[in-house]
């Protein structure tokens, strides 16, 4: 037997810790805002629905689910045609378990060896994991102090680098920053042999008055949308997400799935859930009035804030934050040490939940030296 390393790991792999947020029990953080999760579960009516389709598909999983996604896509596509979007047909969206194994799925038709990705930071801190899983290089430009992005970086660096895939959450995560019609269109011209993806793992969650991209469908071939009905929808433990892009794309994206990548039961509890779309939806307004009272709060305590178009806030910045982070823990409430460096996100709770985050980041900014200095 070979003395070599045990196991015969990738090499780029070893050391590597798991991604993941921490994952503590109700009992040692009774308060848990750190993973942006819709506090509102399914109402009854939608629970019993849903668990109706699934005792449906039961019956017959003994067979195959329907590898096409033909019925959910279909509904996707009508949903979207309400949300942001116009003349989306069931043939421009494909379906995975969650939008995570959507943006690996392209990375793996699109990306590749001799290929790279593109973001721009702060960004989603998967990115680079799906694109060393794919073997896709990995380019990080920069955004503002505002998190903004700069339309004359971005095109310098997307004409130096030549992505095949240009990778941008709209809203941000974890800045809840959306991006103009004009940045998406700018990168889709700017992007002439590649993809340029928009996830809107957050879009329903938007302020009146910012666009969604599906708007811009129409005018660029190039062009993804990506959403998930983990968020807005509260199914994170259903795990399906979903893109919308030329059907050109979708039919790429088929040729690297996995065959039967959705289950019947995770099919089934999808289509129920979009059966009460609009009752699940109105929850999305009370966790927007919510997000807005805890950035006037938090800057009312002189912190700066992140302007969000999402269901959670970025704010700052700490000397310490991740004696911030940790003190808040100790008085039950959970969020994320994640972002820039002196920065931490809070998802957006119920009122009762974020009461308590107030309470307790008010002791802590009262007993902590905090702030960065000049």
């Amino acid at each position: 037997m070979s003395q070599g390393r045990w196991p015969p790991l990738r090499e780029e792999l070893r050391g590597v810790e798991p991604y993941g947020a921490p994952q503590l029990s109700r009992e040692q953080a009774p308060v848990q805002l750190n993973v942006n999760e819709n506090p509102y579960g399914p109402s009854p009516a939608c629970a019993a629905d849903i668990a109706r389709a699934v005792g449906e598909a039961a019956a017959s999983l003994n067979r195959y689910p329907d590898r096409e996604l033909v019925a959910l896509r279909e509904a996707l596509a009508a949903y979207l045609n309400r949300s942001g979007g116009s003349g989306i047909t069931s043939d421009m969206v494909w379906a995975a378990n969650g939008s995570n194994e959507v943006m690996l799925q392209l990375l793996q038709a699109f990306g590749g060896p001799g290929r790279v990705a593109l973001s721009f930071a702060p960004t989603y801190s998967m990115y680079p994991e799906y694109a060393r899983d794919t073997v896709t290089g990995w380019i990080v430009g920069h955004r503002e102090q505002d998190f903004s992005l700069d339309l004359d970086h971005a095109r310098a660096l997307v004409a130096e680098r030549r992505p095949s895939v240009v990778l941008l959450p709209s809203p941000n995560n974890p800045t809840g920053t959306a991006l103009p019609h004009e940045a998406v269109g700018a990168l889709c011209e700017a992007v002439e042999d590649g993809l340029v993806v928009i996830d809107e793992a957050y879009g329903e969650f938007r302020r009146a008055g910012t666009p969604s991209a599906l708007e811009l469908l129409p005018s660029y071939r190039n062009l993804v949308v990506t959403r998930t009905m983990s968020k807005a929808f509260a199914l994170a433990g259903a795990r399906l997400g979903y893109l919308a892009a030329d059907p050109a794309i979708c039919d790429a994206v088929r040729v690297v799935r996995l065959p039967y990548h959705v289950s019947a039961v995770t099919q089934a509890t999808a289509l129920a859930a979009l059966d009460h779309a609009d009752e699940l939806l109105a929850r999305v307004d009370d966790l927007r009035a919510e997000r807005d009272r805890t950035v006037e709060w938090l800057r009312a305590q002189g912190l700066s804030v992140a302007d969000s178009d999402a269901n959670f806030v970025l704010f700052g910045s700490f000397a310490d934050r991740h004696a911030v982070w940790g003190a808040l823990l100790d008085r039950g409430v959970l969020i994320r040490e994640t972002g820039p460096s002196g920065w931490l996100r809070v998802s957006v709770g119920t009122p009762s939940e974020m009461r308590s985050f107030r309470t307790a980041l008010t002791e802590v900014l009262g007993t902590v030296s905090t702030k960065e200095g000049p």
